[in-house]
């Protein structure tokens, strides 16, 4: 693992706003707290940080707009740098391209974005489920992105990235213009079969490439851990808030452009950015002590173990049944089990290692173990789960 200079602070936090707080009741713009949300900006500005990430399908189609009020009407083009992302999966044709992007100008009232991503290039946007070239490649949307970036529209041009590494690493060989790519990663997810935090990471940082971290935090996942993992950090560090050490284990990579938090309220802008100002990278004891969190979460879970082994080498559909319980598994103890990180993954891996469509008529399969212990039930359960869940 390549961490940052243990003498150095972390100053690369970054404020995703697919979080912002809203009123209950209302409808569309109005229903968000916009003195709350002003406040939130600004206060992350005067500490000293600027990258805020939205996209075009935030808050329903109206965070791209939302960022327009609260940051680029009150603020100069200069204090800050803006990203969004372009939705693979909005279009179906070449000609629905332009129209988006120039809508996106537009909602965010800018000439030109500091940083932007395709979103979602995965096994089945890039590849299709066939393996003959999916909507990136049918409609030329990376060439389309790149001619912005030409015309100036776009100053640095990436991806958001939820597939395999081995599909991460074809991407950047066959598109080296690419500058970035934003993944999901956080201590949880780092050895994860399905998520793979790890091998992407290693990939990026392989190809030269900067990474942008979302879900540092799981989605709030690792905000709150079971009360045997809480007292080990509080342990190490009373001080320190539960999702403190999530943040800090993102930033303590070497070549984070950002570590995106999609932040909901004031004090948690606050939490991040005393995180990021005044804290030191993580040391080796520190990191042992999350591996020993991850444990104790899993074992929390309703399968209540950690050590998914026994199922080593088996596989229902192309994807490893020791992936699919461990996936099932955690989202069952996340604050959104059904927006959990796990659920972008598997209809991914049926795609690449079997060419099946995760949501079509998959073959009857067995899950047998060595002993012979009939496992095909609680295997199909997980998976059932996970695409009904799936997004």
């Amino acid at each position: 693992m390549n961490y940052v200079k243990q003498g150095m602070l972390l100053k690369n936090l970054g404020f995703g706003m697919m979080r912002l707080p809203e009123f209950k009741g209302g409808k569309g713009t109005t229903n968000f707290d916009y003195e709350q949300i002003y406040k939130m900006v600004d206060t992350f500005l005067e500490a000293g940080f600027y990258y805020f990430d939205t996209s075009y399908v935030y808050h329903n189609g109206e965070n791209e707009g939302v960022v327009r009020k609260v940051l680029v009407e009150r603020h100069p083009r200069n204090a800050f740098t803006l990203a969004t992302k372009f939705p693979t999966w909005a279009i179906t044709k070449e000609e629905e391209i332009e129209p988006i992007f120039e809508n996106q100008l537009e909602n965010c009232g800018v000439d030109y974005f500091d940083y932007y991503l395709i979103h979602k290039i995965e096994t089945v946007t890039y590849d299709g489920i066939d393996g003959n070239g999916g909507v990136c490649k049918t409609s030329h949307l990376i060439d389309h992105a790149k001619k912005w970036q030409a015309d100036g529209k776009v100053k640095h041009l990436g991806f958001s990235f939820h597939s395999s590494a081995k599909l991460l690493d074809r991407v950047l060989r066959e598109n080296p213009e690419f500058e970035f790519v934003q993944i999901p990663l956080n201590y949880y997810d780092w050895d994860s079969e399905l998520v793979q935090a790890r091998k992407c990471y290693d990939v990026i940082r392989k190809h030269g490439k900067q990474v942008v971290i979302m879900q540092p935090v799981k989605g709030g996942g690792l905000g709150s851990v079971p009360a045997q993992a809480e007292k080990l950090l509080n342990d190490m560090e009373p001080d320190a808030s539960v999702a403190s050490w999530a943040v800090r284990f993102a930033g303590s990579l070497d070549g984070v452009l950002a570590v995106l938090s999609g932040m909901s309220t004031l004090e948690q802008v606050q939490d991040n950015i005393k995180v990021m100002q005044n804290t030191k990278p993580l040391n080796e004891t520190e990191r042992e002590v999350l591996k020993k969190v991850v444990q104790i979460c899993k074992e929390n879970g309703p399968l209540q173990t950690s050590d998914f082994s026994k199922y080593d080498g088996l596989t229902l559909h192309g994807a490893p049944v020791s992936g699919i319980l461990d996936a099932w598994n955690t989202c069952q103890f996340q604050p959104d089990p059904g927006f959990s990180t796990e659920n972008n993954y598997l209809k991914n891996i049926v795609a690449e290692e079997r060419h099946l469509d995760l949501f079509g008529e998959l073959p009857d399969e067995k899950v047998i173990l060595a002993d012979g212990t009939d496992e095909t039930d609680l295997v199909l359960m997980a998976e059932k789960w996970l695409i009904e869940n799936s997004f």
